[in-house]
């Protein structure tokens, strides 16, 4: 926990110097919601949800916390579903799951804030059927972004379940040890929600939220860097889940083509 406060310590001063952030917009409408569908809400029976995001035609990606109940024990898969691009009560798929997977070096001690925690709160949910649809493309892995990157996050969260909201930037406070310190709008289940960095003029998937935290009585967001951790759990995914008929099953490359069609600003508007 020390490490983390030193972290967001350093950073405070970043929330009054960052460049101008965008508010969140409610994507309630089809032609809003163009390109963001692979993104969902993952309810939990008896429960509630969290935000995943599709990164590949049968599987999802998520925070690893989201498959613990609240007494520490694993959620079982058939409690899971996942509806792509809810919105006004209807998804554009809607699938139930199969398999969930945490990062093997995660560890749920139920403390959100802790650094090491974070550093792996990723995992991979496997879909009883592929999703292909013309609208619904897996999303593409970035490189971590960087202290001062603008990025965007969209979520499902508290008082908002019913429609997905877009904050199209914010910014990267800082970084440490695997956790990233954002400013991205986030509320309760917006855990798992993807967070997006445009470079080369494509939408990837930079870091996953995991934690909501405060910095001078400021919220921050609290994210993983996917770069590592999600090759590693990929790998371990593969030794442990077979691929089944009707999917695919492969490692993740960062920066692997997929396009998504995705609409985003870019990094300094371009």
């Amino acid at each position: 926990m020390r490490h983390l406060l030193t972290l967001i310590a350093v950073v405070g001063w970043a929330l009054s110097a960052s460049a101008q952030d965008s508010g969140l917009v409610s994507l309630e409408t089809r032609e809003a919601s163009e390109g963001w569908e692979a993104v969902g809400r993952l309810d939990i029976r008896n429960k509630g949800f969290c935000t995943a995001a599709l990164i590949q035609d049968r599987i999802i990606l998520t925070a690893a916390h989201c498959l613990y109940d609240s007494d520490g024990s694993l959620v079982d898969a058939d409690r899971f579903v996942f509806n792509a691009g809810l919105r006004a009560g209807r998804a554009e798929a809607t699938r139930n799951v199969t398999r969930a997977i945490a990062h093997p070096d995660y560890t749920h001690n139920g403390t959100a804030n802790d650094p090491e925690e974070v550093a792996m709160d990723i995992a991979v949910l496997e879909l009883d059927r592929p999703i292909r649809t013309t609208r619904i493309q897996p999303y593409l892995i970035a490189e971590r972004p960087l202290t001062g990157d603008e990025v965007g996050v969209v979520s499902y969260g508290r008082g908002r379940e019913d429609a997905p909201s877009l904050q199209e930037v914010c910014t990267v406070l800082g970084r440490q040890t695997g956790v990233i310190v954002m400013n991205c709008d986030v509320e309760f289940g917006s855990s798992g929600s993807p967070v997006f960095i445009v470079r080369d003029g494509i939408t990837r998937i930079a870091s996953v939220v995991s934690a909501i935290a405060h910095v001078d009585g400021q919220k921050v967001s609290l994210g993983t860097s996917l770069a590592g951790p999600l090759k590693e759990l990929m790998a371990h995914f593969a030794t442990i889940a077979p691929a089944r008929p009707g999917g695919t099953q492969r490692l993740i490359t960062i920066g692997e083509r997929n396009d998504t069609g995705a609409k985003f600003v870019s990094p300094g508007g371009g």
